[in-house]
């Protein structure tokens, strides 16, 4: 179904040029071009509903340079919706002049997940005779390069079962509650420590597990990328299959802030001209929970924690994905839970974007998202901390990676699994 665009031209006129989203752009401060800068984007835009301005190559590259981290959605005084803006010119593009093969092909498999779970159990099988194998970190998983990749980067191996086909539908734990679990695409196949940490948990919080087994990629990014097609198909799709469970269960929580936000804000950006599936969603909303969120506010963790949790060694400093506290305000729930058992320290400035920025900047810009991503290795080493942790797989990937161009030896966990560890 054809979407209407938000009025670029509103919003770009609704601007007062105050400057307040420079400092805090991530693509600014790595391409110091005021076209690059949120006042730059929605300058553009407004010349594009206009007529003043073509979507050529030009207009293309620079649309395509925006990070999508919200920082300055966060400071703006008139809260206005850079980021949903340029995702829609995004869908303008990808109209125009299509999408590169790669893009295509990752796509389809966000929609089939059998055929994503054959894929990543052949991935596994190819990554040991085919690929290059990275063992730098003994304490990391093995990496591999793609053809579409340069060789020096550090990407996650698929595993060869996937979080989701590794245990049963409905887990019991004593019944006191029950949660579904969203578990995203790159805990399902990659960090699966993940989800059986998570599991870990809500058993010593006597609580049901229930495993969405039938859920699609949540959309973020194709989102991110401009294939709305895609968005709607995913999006649609896991909104008619959580309403056939969500009364069944106390929450649905989700262990990754892109999935959290994509759930909970972008289906809303995404259905902002269709009332009838908005008001699905704002329903949805009132039970789906970032992991930490759920675990801090509605149960007893923290006292567990306190109580029967050990004493662990590891220095930890703490990483806010854009989507959990820019877009979720979720920061103050994982670190409350961490420093029940860890000593924490923070780093010069948790909130600067990782700088992962989706796929397009992973695979075509990935020098912007190197440029960006340096500066938080360099805060990482300076705190001396062991771990790095963040709420967020794609924060995950990118990070990790800068810590490798650092020649770094901190290494990265989800809070989900470092709680887990504490109560062993």
């Amino acid at each position: 179904m054809s979407q209407t665009k938000f009025p670029f031209n509103t919003v770009s006129d609704e601007c007062i040029k105050c400057g307040k989203c420079i400092p805090v752009c991530t693509v600014h401060n790595v391409n110091a071009d005021e076209v690059t800068s949120p006042r730059g984007f929605l300058d553009l835009l407004g010349a594009y509903q206009r007529g003043d301005l073509k979507l050529d190559k030009t207009a293309k590259d620079i649309f395509e340079s925006c990070f999508l981290c919200t920082a300055c959605t966060e400071i703006c005084p008139n809260d206005l919706p850079v980021d949903m803006v340029i995702e829609q010119v995004r869908d303008d593009i990808r109209k125009k002049y299509g999408l590169a093969w790669y893009k295509k092909a990752f796509f389809f498999l966000l929609r089939h997940r059998k055929i994503m779970d054959l894929m990543a159990k052949l991935g596994y099988v190819f990554q040991t005779c085919g690929f290059k194998i990275h063992e730098k970190q003994q304490a990391m998983e093995p990496r591999f390069s793609l053809p579409i990749i340069k060789k020096d980067r550090f990407l996650p191996s698929a595993k060869s079962k996937t979080f989701l086909n590794s245990y049963p539908e409905v887990i019991k734990n004593g019944g006191k509650r029950k949660v579904a679990i969203f578990i995203g695409c790159l805990a399902n196949y990659t960090y699966t420590d993940i989800g059986k940490a998570l599991l870990k948990i809500l058993k010593e919080l006597e609580t049901d597990a229930y495993l969405i087994k039938n859920q699609l990629c949540c959309g973020a990014p194709a989102y991110f990328t401009g294939d709305f097609d895609t968005v709607e198909y995913l999006a649609t799709h896991n909104i008619e299959y959580f309403e056939s469970f969500i009364d069944d269960v106390d929450a649905v929580i989700v262990p990754e802030a892109t999935c959290s936000a994509m759930l909970k804000k972008d289906y809303l950006h995404f259905f902002h001209d269709r009332p009838e599936w908005k008001a699905r969603v704002e329903k949805l909303n009132k039970k789906i929970y970032m992991a930490t969120e759920w675990l801090y506010k509605e149960t007893n963790l923290d006292e567990i924690l306190e109580k029967k949790g050990k004493k662990m060694s590891e220095l930890i400093t703490y990483h806010d994905p854009c989507h959990a506290k820019k877009m979720q305000g979720v920061y103050k729930e994982p670190r409350e839970l961490i420093s029940k058992n860890y000593t924490m320290t923070e780093m010069s400035d948790p909130n600067r974007c990782c700088g992962f920025g989706g796929v397009t900047m992973q695979s075509e810009k990935f020098h912007l998202a190197k440029a960006a991503g340096l500066p938080k290795a360099a805060m990482i080493d300076e705190t001396k901390a062991d771990i790095v942790s963040a709420e967020c797989s794609a924060c995950r990937m990118q990070i990790t990676n800068s810590l490798h161009y650092n020649d770094s030896k901190v290494i990265f966990k989800n809070p989900i699994e470092l709680i887990a560890e504490a109560l062993s």
